[in-house]
């Protein structure tokens, strides 16, 4: 379905940010996009939803394929129409517009106006507290609301592959543990993709088929979920667990370099 293909981003014509990335994703699948803050993983998604352009970023060596047609060279909106829907990092709502009015926004991509409100029903199925709330400002509602809203919003689309920049950010946990419940049921019941950067590699890891993990804007590992949750270096650095039980940069850690680890 979605296939990145060695590609390199650069920022103003100067700034290598990505260096080779490779991945791709199938039909109905959920892959999760693992690594520390700075790895690349948001400049990735920005990479195939055509947002590096309103950036002054640029893929400047391979390619990108949805569907077999290739997309690093179109625009943001030609993109989204494709089916490719990105859900911005921080719960990006149009704060004063009601919650309502924030779905119907996403409505000007549907060719049929008139299943905006079929859809909207079925987003309030799958979210019924934005229901309850959805004649409010969308900027006095709670933070896991938002995201809700955010992620309703992106349904009313109908996207084929969704692409989630860490939907877990700044949320509860009994919150996340809801929002990512509803990512997986979405992805049940519509059969949309998703590729989901996230933080939380144990989050993100239970919903995942497969996994990548990037270290500096690179992919440096990938697997199933069920192999990277084993992975000794993946417990160590991103679930919290063995000698060290912190996250820390693979290249500065001594121990870590007399080991044969992915990065040579």
């Amino acid at each position: 379905m979605l296939s990145v293909n060695n590609i390199e981003v650069v920022y103003h014509d100067v700034i290598l940010v990505l260096r080779g990335v490779s991945l791709s994703i199938g039909e109905k699948q959920i892959i999760a996009l693992l690594g520390a803050n700075g790895a690349g993983k948001t400049t990735t998604l920005k990479a195939v939803s055509g947002l590096l352009k309103t950036e002054v970023g640029k893929v400047s060596h391979g390619d990108i394929q949805f569907s077999g047609q290739r997309i690093d060279r179109l625009g943001p909106e030609e993109i989204a129409r494709m089916g490719i829907i990105q859900v911005l990092e921080g719960r990006r709502v149009l704060e004063q517009l009601t919650v309502e009015e924030n779905l119907d926004v996403a409505t000007y991509l549907l060719p049929d106006q008139a299943r905006a409100k079929q859809d909207m029903e079925r987003v309030y199925a799958y979210f019924p507290k934005l229901k309850e709330i959805r004649a409010q400002k969308s900027g006095y509602i709670s933070g896991g609301e938002q995201q809700m809203l955010v992620l309703g919003r992106a349904l009313m689309a109908h996207p084929k592959l969704m692409l989630l920049d860490e939907p877990s950010l700044g949320l509860a946990p009994l919150l996340v543990q809801e929002i990512f419940r509803i990512i997986r049921q979405i992805n049940n019941e519509e059969k949309t993709a998703i590729l989901l950067v996230e933080q939380n590699a144990i989050a993100a890891l239970d919903i995942a088929t497969y996994g990548y993990v990037m270290e500096n804007g690179r992919i440096v590992l990938d697997g199933s979920a069920v192999e990277l949750k084993e992975n000794e270096d993946v417990k160590e650095f991103y679930l919290g667990f063995g000698a060290l039980a912190q996250r820390k940069s693979y290249r500065g850690v001594k121990h870590y370099k007399r080991r044969k680890r992915w990065l040579g």
